[in-house]
């Protein structure tokens, strides 16, 4: 699996509390939507910044283990995205969806998420469009099918939809978002 963060953090060779004194810091230099690459050797600091990020809003997207370093990947959340003004009025429920993505119909479903958030965890088959490239690559979509968008918690989601509906596609919000999905879930592998 290969990730792309936008910063790295050298946090190798420091125990508790350090790597997270260190992430606190580095994070306020991040733009919402930014992913950060956090390395160290504590064994503890997976549980640390799993923690650290539920508390703080910010996305713990995953750990990978190279060696005896653990690269962490996080993502700095906006303010917007922990509102729950919803604006496209065509919502599915996760449920919903579940049941269709394990029916005998083919489902288009478009993930708008960041490609680390996608990489570590996406529904089978999600077209993986980032919100800030979207109106560049409708080309890629097709206005025939109807589109189910999802995100983390329906916030960028609900965005997508609403700029996809201004240009005459036909789509769903999913809502909240990955946070709550319990159906198949695929990884990419690079």
């Amino acid at each position: 699996m290969h990730i792309t963060a936008n910063q790295t953090l050298d946090a190798k060779g420091l125990s508790c509390p350090m790597p997270i004194v260190k992430t606190k810091k580095a994070m306020t230099e991040l733009a919402p939507g930014q992913v950060m690459e956090v390395q160290a050797t504590d064994k503890g600091s997976t549980a640390d910044l799993k923690a650290w990020a539920a508390s703080t809003g910010h996305q713990y997207l995953g750990t990978i283990e190279e060696g005896n370093v653990l690269k962490h990947y996080l993502r700095k959340s906006s303010s917007e995205e922990t509102s729950a003004e919803k604006q496209h009025p065509h919502i599915i429920s996760l449920e919903e969806l579940r049941q269709k993505v394990e029916g005998p119909e083919k489902i288009s479903i478009l993930d708008v998420r960041e490609p680390a958030e996608y990489a570590f965890g996406h529904i089978p088959d999600a077209v993986s469009i980032p919100l800030g490239e979207l109106e560049e690559r409708f080309a890629e979509l097709n206005r025939d099918e109807e589109m189910y968008v999802i995100c983390r918690t329906g916030s960028r989601s609900d965005l997508a939809a609403q700029k996809l509906a201004q240009h005459g596609f036909q789509v769903k919000n999913v809502v909240p978002g990955m946070t709550g999905w319990t159906g198949p879930l695929h990884t990419t592998q690079s």
